[in-house]
């Protein structure tokens, strides 16, 4: 760990650094150089400080097992503010806050809750970037925190180092993040194991235009809002870089497919958090002869190139996937990906000092500690369950609904651990270059139970913006919120995560194709949806690695080899047309709901075009998400959606 830092070069940086010193009156000043010793000595000194649990050094090498505050387990939306001059920038989906308001709540040096709240504490500098050092993609940042958590997790999930600070030091441009736990600490006072501020003190800040704030959050120790590097860095702020710029940030995973002719594709896939994506980017394909790839499980950087292809990187270094349902069965490359170098947040702990979590596919040890360092217990009429009290049975638990490990509980691995790492490619190079890799295939998706077809292509680059710009899923547990369960609208599963207006978003997704060099070159686009019901509640589609299958017919679309049903909606596979090889095993195909999760419910379809109308409605009505304000006749939807939206409309008035 680097205490001492070279003489400034980069009179910007240090200026803002000592600037947050003098506001924050830290106890001290740490600048990290991102080496393993230091990783292995700050999460050491939290075990001391009882705010990491060492696991099982044979089970889980270098592992640790972290418990947040009962307030602090998930990205809290509502909390959440781009803060813009012009509320209208901000737009309808994003809760709005006047830049000079927002500094003094937070900067104020007498009043603000910046103000004297790392007392106590020691002021981490994290040099960091996002994406591999050298490509042009590539952008850097400087995380100011006194979380070591922050810290330790930001030391997997981005690439920190004297390189990093190196390139800073000589000028090259930064992304300024200011991150505090919002709980500064009196002398002799001891501090507990996760420290954080109410949740009417918390805020996670945008400042797009600010050119000394980019991104300022207080109060939250949680990955998505105390992380600056994900979600607030590589959606929010990049999506504005990247509309000012040129190029697209996208809340994608990225994946290579290699077919039994060693044809490589590049697919990249939005889906909303906790619906699949590090299950598809770490897939085990079910059809013989074909091999998947990871490259990255969350965000894509894509920038368009001179040939008119498009080309993505993974700008992180780890993967922060969500535990419970990960297991041998549905996703075994994830769990390999956490067996060393891993922290693990809100699971089980077991009392052999290894790790455990809901649907993991290892019976429950009979008795353990849960994610609120309470004891539980093996469930009596069930093995893979726990509950709070000895004895309990399934349906007691059931109805008290209890988990032993929280419903968003995490794990911080290194992309390094993965079995399958694409390492050009996470390493963004194809053929030798730092080009990133061409995207083949682009899909959207969401956890739909009906209406909406296993797979469907877009007709045109127009319509497939607007398939992603209608995406709507049912409401997980990766965000706190009452409405769990139900639908909403989430389009291209960046809904939590637009930079600025989204109606603006929508229109710099069709200059995609308007300034391409060669907009034949362009990903076709899809959607898919592996989370159709039965009126009883039973999944008609398998899922995890029985989705190559769909894979597949994508890449024949690609290659022109088979045909597809034109329909009013976009072309759909005819049955014979998804591969069942090898369709044996626990889960299988069932011919018959393969054969329902392909047609179109015409009537379905209607009321769904209707929701979508209703949302692009909205979308124009407001500046932002909590105005009070109506505009009135203030068309901000691209017309060309608008055109595709009535299009299908039309085309379903006379279908069948």
């Amino acid at each position: 760990m680097a205490t001492k830092k070279a003489a400034p070069k980069n009179a910007k940086l240090h200026a803002w650094v000592d600037s947050i010193k003098k506001l924050c009156t830290p106890d001290k000043v740490v600048w990290c150089d991102g080496s393993k010793k230091e990783w292995k000595d700050i999460c050491e000194m939290m075990v001391k400080k009882g705010q990491f649990v060492k696991l099982d050094p044979k089970l889980r090498p270098d592992c640790y097992l972290a418990r947040s505050h009962e307030s602090d387990v998930a990205r809290v939306e509502g909390r959440t503010f781009i803060s813009t001059a012009k509320e209208i920038d901000a737009g309808p989906t994003n809760h709005w806050i006047d830049p000079d308001k927002l500094k003094k709540i937070l900067l104020d040096p007498k009043k603000g809750l910046f103000a004297g709240c790392m007392k106590g504490r020691t002021m981490y500098v994290i040099p960091f970037a996002m994406g591999p050092l050298g490509n042009p993609i590539t952008k850097l940042g400087i995380e100011i925190t006194d979380s070591p958590y922050v810290v330790v997790n930001m030391e997997i999930m981005t690439r920190v180092g004297t390189k990093v600070l190196d390139a800073i030091e000589k000028g090259a441009e930064f992304v300024p993040c200011l991150h505090s736990v919002g709980a500064p600490l009196k002398k002799g006072q001891k501090d507990v194991a996760w420290p954080c501020a109410p949740m009417e003190k918390k805020y996670i800040c945008q400042l797009p235009e600010d050119p000394d704030f980019k991104i300022i959050s207080f109060g939250s120790g949680y990955g998505g809002n105390a992380l600056l590097g994900k979600k607030c860095f590589a959606l929010r702020i990049a999506s504005v870089l990247a509309r000012d710029e040129g190029w697209m940030a996208e809340h994608m995973l990225v994946l290579s497919l290699t077919s039994p002719e060693k044809k490589t594709y590049h697919v990249t896939a939005a889906f909303p958090s906790a619906c699949g994506k590090t299950n598809l980017a770490m897939m085990l394909p079910k059809l013989p002869g074909w091999k998947l790839e990871t490259i990255g499980d969350d965000i894509a950087w894509i920038k368009p190139g001179a040939d008119g292809r498009l080309y993505a990187i993974n700008p992180e270094n780890g993967f922060f996937g969500v535990a419970p349902g990960t297991s041998m069965d549905s996703n075994p490359n994830a769990l390999l990906s956490c067996k060393k170098g891993t922290i693990f947040t809100n699971v089980v702990l077991t009392p052999e000092g290894d790790i455990w979590w809901e649907d993991m596919g290892v019976k429950a040890p009979k008795e353990g500690v849960d994610w609120k360092g309470n004891p539980c217990y093996v469930c009596v009429d069930d093995p893979y369950r726990m509950g709070p009290k000895p004895g309990m049975t399934k349906a007691e638990i059931k109805a008290a609904g209890y988990v032993a490990a929280h419903k968003n509980s995490r794990f911080t691995a290194p992309a390094e651990n993965c079995p399958v790492l694409d390492k050009d490619g996470f390493n963004g190079r194809f053929q030798g270059k730092n080009t990133g890799v061409p995207v083949d295939a682009m899909l959207f998706g969401g956890r739909r139970p009906s209406t909406i077809p296993l797979v469907n292509q877009a007709k045109d680059w127009a319509h497939g913006v607007f398939m992603g710009s209608a995406a709507g899923s049912e409401v997980t547990a990766a965000i706190i919120s009452n409405d769990i369960g139900k639908v909403r609208r989430d389009p291209m599963a960046m809904l939590p995560f637009f930079g600025y207006n989204v109606c603006d978003y929508f229109q710099h997704w069709l200059e995609v194709e308007r300034l391409s060099p060669d907009a034949t070159k362009l990903p076709k686009i899809f959607f898919v949806n592996w989370f159709r019901k039965t009126d009883k509640g039973e999944f008609m589609w398998p899922g995890f690695g029985d989705n190559s299958r769909v894979l597949k017919w994508i890449c024949d679309r690609i290659e022109g080899k088979v045909k597809a049903q034109d329909t009013p909606i976009g072309y759909l596979p005819f049955a014979k047309d998804i591969s069942l090889e090898n369709n044996t095993g626990k889960d299988t195909v069932n011919p018959k709901f393969l054969k329902e999760i392909l047609k179109v419910d015409v009537e379905g379809w209607k009321k769904e075009i209707e929701g979508v109308a209703a949302t692009y409605a909205e979308y124009e009505k407001k500046p932002s998400k909590d105005s009070t304000e109506e505009l009135a006749n203030a068309p901000r939807i691209p017309r060309a959606l608008k055109a595709k939206l009535a299009e299908i409309q039309a085309a379903l008035a006379t279908a069948k």
